[in-house]
């Protein structure tokens, strides 16, 4: 059963909202300044202020969700900033998922809630990959308890099969399931560039 805040259809949010996620998001940047050494706070708030609204939701979903957003870097070249889920361990609100919509049809009995994939879309995120969670990975230790679908490739994919990571023994690991499984310790992680 998932524990997920429902999906709002309005991607907008009330001016209380921003106002607590931007102060969220601020805390977690002061106190986590490793994960973006040489960026400024002032600068990501003004990108934030500056996104279309559904940026801002996306984040807050993020949020909702137990992922702990933070920015992670920037892209000059796309002048974005990058955010990943930080959450120590897979994000709550999004465990228990199959890994995409195919893989959740083929079940034929015990069918978890979603898929991570749509979910992922709905959220208006990306799936990390394997790279990108690697990258997280060199920023802390995450996923020492639980562990997170990334974004399969699709020869993997067309084969039934799916891949997550997780960290254990100091080390990160990539490992496959049927795309169809499902458990409690395992969700997905998202980035989002603003």
């Amino acid at each position: 059963m998932m524990t997920t805040s429902p999906i709002s259809s309005k991607k907008e949010l009330s001016p209380e909202q921003r106002e607590g996620l931007l102060k969220t998001l601020k805390a977690r940047f002061e106190k986590n300044m490793n994960r973006h050494d040489g960026l400024k706070w002032a600068n990501v708030q003004a990108k934030l202020e500056a996104a279309k609204p559904e940026k801002l939701w996306s984040l807050n979903e993020m949020e909702s969700t137990g992922g702990e957003p933070d920015v992670i870097g920037l892209d000059n070249e796309a002048d974005e900033y990058v955010f990943y889920d930080c959450s120590a361990e897979s994000p709550k609100g999004r465990r228990s998922l199959c890994y995409d919509r195919e893989a959740l049809e083929s079940r034929k009995e015990h069918k978890p809630q979603n898929n991570a994939v749509e979910m992922a879309f709905d959220m208006g995120i990306d799936l990390l990959t394997e790279d990108q969670y690697r990258e997280l990975q060199n920023l802390g230790n995450f996923d020492l308890k639980t562990s997170s679908w990334v974004k399969t490739p699709a020869s993997i994919r067309k084969l039934g099969g799916a891949i997550f990571c997780d960290r254990r023994y100091d080390t990160v690991f990539v490992y496959h399931n049927g795309a169809e499984s499902y458990y409690a310790a395992r969700g997905f992680r998202g980035s989002l560039r603003v």
